[in-house]
């Protein structure tokens, strides 16, 4: 369990730092150690990378592709060991990690099928004009710890895909499995194509102004994704920035609760709330807003807290100290101020770092539960008279990641949905993400979107082939 290496130009090597402990949060406890890098291999990294693209970005889409169905065969095979090391390191339920890995293949499927055509612009007897899509170089992910497997798939395969070389920098909460992820890509490329490196600090830096890297892939907060980008700017690098989010929700008056209240559950609490798409503020009209706190109470209050590696758990841990200690300063804010906690609203008395799930009431724009993105299981309901109120309010945020509708009559809830200053608007269901459709934010909550063909170009340069005819072919 303890063998984990960095990998540099298709070779695993020890980091030249001293290592740091990865913590188990349904614990607190180390349960492995993690190789620490240093700037120096960060740079033989970019070098063997730069060295790879030699041949990598000529390479054909069929080569290309035919390598990320190997290493999708290869991930499905190797699922459930992922899966556990994914709940050692992240603390979601299992069932909940494997279909983090098994979305992984299905996504590394999709980039394998998808198509990078040239487009013909013009064709006239003088001249054929004709537009090209090229792998850019070098491209570096940076991964956050909610998700650490998916999205470091979203990362790497399309720009494995469009010919580009990859380093990729996980977060040193959830290492682990991403390390895993590369040794895996790592057996179907050439050495160079997709290298690793791991470390506590120092990285994120060095990677953002590296003049060797040509694009980054960033998901995170939005503090750092700022940063990134002001240090990108020293060679003009293409970003892809999937930041925060405070995803607000509407439910239409005459909305049926039964109809809908698990699909609102499972939005917000999706990961323990620990996702960026996560419906996080839920605006409901005034002459449901009881019935729609006390079904969501219930739906909590079924949940089984635990270790997710125990058989039936169903919730597992928030994924670190830190973040258990802003969902608790946030729902203690709210009762302060008026706020209701209808079930949970305390750490649980147990090792690990565990927070049930929680429902407010009482709490309106202005609380800083609802200003601010928790990214925990709390969710805070907030009563509403007239809908274009709701929608102010729900537009009133910085960030524009998702945003949804719920009600009974669809073109309505469409209406309205279409109004929302967000990247995503769903209707009638929310964070539902699929790799056929693109997927980023607006405002603060970043820009460039991944997945669907929109994605794939996003790790592209074009090139415009503009070819005046000779005189004998005219």
């Amino acid at each position: 369990m303890n063998d984990y290496q960095m990998l540099i130009d298709g070779a695993r090597v020890a980091g030249e730092g001293d290592p740091f402990e990865v913590i188990n949060p349904a614990t607190g406890q180390a349960f492995a150690l993690c190789p620490a890098g240093t700037v120096a291999q960060l740079e033989q990294a970019v070098a063997a990378a730069q060295r790879a693209f030699t041949s990598w970005g000529r390479s054909s889409c069929a080569e290309r592709c035919e390598r990320l169905q190997l290493i999708a065969a290869d991930i499905e095979r190797e699922a459930d060991e992922l899966a556990r090391l994914i709940v050692l390191e992240q603390g979601k339920p299992l069932a909940l990690a494997f279909s983090e890995v098994m979305g992984g293949v299905a996504w590394t499927r999709y980039a394998a099928s998808q198509e990078l055509p040239v487009e013909l612009v013009e064709e006239t007897p003088t001249q054929r004009v004709e537009l090209h899509r090229k792998p850019l170089g070098v491209v570096a992910s940076i991964t956050p710890w909610n998700w650490p497997f998916m999205i470091a798939i979203w990362h790497i395969m399309p720009a494995l895909r469009a010919g580009n070389c990859v380093i990729s920098k996980p977060s040193s909460l959830t290492p682990l499995s991403t390390i895993r992820l590369v040794e895996i890509i790592a057996r179907h490329v050439p050495a160079g194509v997709i290298n690793i490196v791991t470390g506590e600090r120092g990285f994120g830096s060095a990677i953002a102004s590296h003049p060797g890297i040509h694009k980054i892939v960033f998901t995170g907060s939005t503090e750092t994704g700022q940063r990134v980008m002001q240090a990108a700017a020293g060679n003009l690098k293409r970003l892809t920035l999937e930041l925060g989010g405070n995803d607000a929700a509407i439910v239409l008056p005459g909305t049926p609760v039964e109809a809908v209240v698990e699909d609102i559950f499972q939005a917000a609490f999706l990961n323990m709330g620990q996702t960026c798409a996560a419906l996080k503020r839920l605006y409901v009209h005034e002459s449901q807003y009881q019935a729609f706190a006390e079904a969501l109470a219930v739906i909590a209050q079924r949940q089984v807290v635990g270790d997710g590696l125990e058989e039936g758990v169903t919730f597992g841990p928030v994924q670190n100290p830190e973040q258990l200690e802003l969902v608790a300063e946030l729902v203690d804010d709210a009762c302060a101020k008026g706020g209701q906690v209808l079930c949970g609203g305390a750490p649980l008395p147990r090792t690990g770092f565990f927070y049930p799930p929680t429902i407010v009431t009482g709490v309106s724009d202005g609380h800083r539960l609802v200003d601010e993105e928790q990214f925990g299981p709390v969710l805070p309901l907030i009563a509403y008279r007239d809908v274009e109120d709701a929608l102010r309010r729900a537009n009133a945020s910085t960030m524009g990641l998702g945003g949804s509708v719920w009600g009974p009559d669809a073109a309505a809830a469409q209406a309205v949905a279409a109004r929302l200053e967000s990247g995503v608007a769903w209707v009638n269901c929310h964070a539902q993400i699929q790799p056929n459709t693109p997927f980023g934010g607006c405002k603060m909550s970043g820009f460039g979107v991944e997945f669907g063909q929109e994605g794939l170009l996003e790790f592209t340069t074009q090139q415009l082939l503009f070819v005046r005819k000779p005189a004998a072919q005219q």
